[in-house]
């Protein structure tokens, strides 16, 4: 099969193509021919040699898949409804920047009603992200507000879209451009900051009567981290999903103290396959009706083939992107 590696750690050229045996599954896995594979900040990280694969998994990026099932492991009957033929999405520990790839029958999931197969690419990191970090870890719920770094990235907009549909009071997001906040305001955002113009804690403060946010998701890290606890209320929570800018020069921790606020980090890959299967199992009763009912949809930006996988991270490397940029599989037949 065709796929991408890294060459070495660096920049968007060293993702080359390459050819590597299809793989084979596990007793409790299916094979699935991909249709095409979402981009995420992990594999960035993993290109840039800062996030390595766990023990045991292809050094090949990629971790949201959607596309068709071609194999079942000797179990999956056992344990799944699953058969041969069937279009799912799939969150994966590597592989995805290729034709084939192996998935947990246990963290995959039917195509939302509505959506393509190159949009279901698009949702399984990023809504499992945000529902299992924002949702079931720090508990958010409806009549709280938040605050929602890089809004217009793939993690800024499930989150507004799911904020908004669940019942927040206010919406803010921090975006780079005014092409930015209006598409962050028509995706729900109640206040978009433009960080280039605005200070958020500001405009956080104007808006709130001085009080803060109940939530803040970042995933920027760096100099954002102070500023979040002054933009958190009290008693509030700040979800760390990203460290984009990398890490905290100068740190004061009594606003942490005095306003009694809690700072949780986690991340995705490393969960094991019965943890992400509840991610899972919640996102198809709580998400998935509301794809079906039209109220959110993912944000496709552009598609990229799967060879030029270096054009699409350099694309993310420039910024200016409103949501996904998703890998397509030109082989594939529908």
């Amino acid at each position: 099969m065709q796929a991408i590696e890294i060459s070495h750690p660096g920049g968007p050229e060293v993702l080359q193509r390459t050819t590597r045996e299809v793989p084979v599954p596990k007793a409790d896995e299916v094979l699935i021919e991909i249709a095409a594979a979402g981009i995420n900040g992990p594999d960035v990280m993993q290109r840039k040699g800062l996030y390595n694969p766990p023990a045991g998994v292809t050094d090949i990026p990629g971790l949201e898949i959607a596309g068709r099932i071609v194999v079942l492991g000797s179990d999956v009957a056992q344990i799944s409804s699953y058969q041969v033929g069937d279009l799912v999405c799939a969150l994966i520990a590597g592989g995805g920047y290729a034709e084939y790839a192996v998935a947990p029958v246990r963290n995959v999931m039917p195509v939302p009603t509505g959506l393509s197969l190159i949009e279901a690419a698009s949702v399984p990191e990023t809504f499992m992200t945000v529902w299992a970090h924002l949702f079931m870890r720090a508990g958010f719920s409806a009549g709280k507000s938040i605050l929602i770094h890089g809004g217009t990235s793939g993690i800024g907009t499930t989150a507004t879209m799911l904020c908004r549909a669940l019942g927040a009071t206010q919406i803010f997001t921090t975006v780079g451009s005014a092409t930015q906040q209006q598409a962050s305001l028509e995706l729900g955002a109640t206040v978009a900051i433009n960080y280039r113009d605005d200070d958020f804690v500001e405009q956080v403060k104007r808006h709130t009567n001085d009080q803060g946010v109940d939530f803040v998701v970042d995933i920027i890290a760096g100099d954002y981290v102070p500023r979040n606890y002054q933009a958190a209320a009290m008693n509030g929570i700040i979800v760390q999903i990203g460290v984009a800018q990398g890490r905290v020069k100068e740190m004061d921790l009594f606003p942490m103290l005095a306003k009694r606020l809690t700072h949780l980090g986690a991340t995705l890959r490393s969960q094991t396959v019965e943890q992400k299967s509840e991610i899972f199992r919640q996102l198809q009763e709580r998400v998935w009706p509301l794809f079906a009912a039209g109220q959110i949809k993912p944000q496709l930006f552009k598609t990229y083939a799967l060879q030029d996988a270096h054009l699409a991270h350099a694309q993310l490397a420039e910024g200016g992107h409103i949501g996904k940029l998703v890998l397509i599989n030109e082989n594939f037949k529908a």
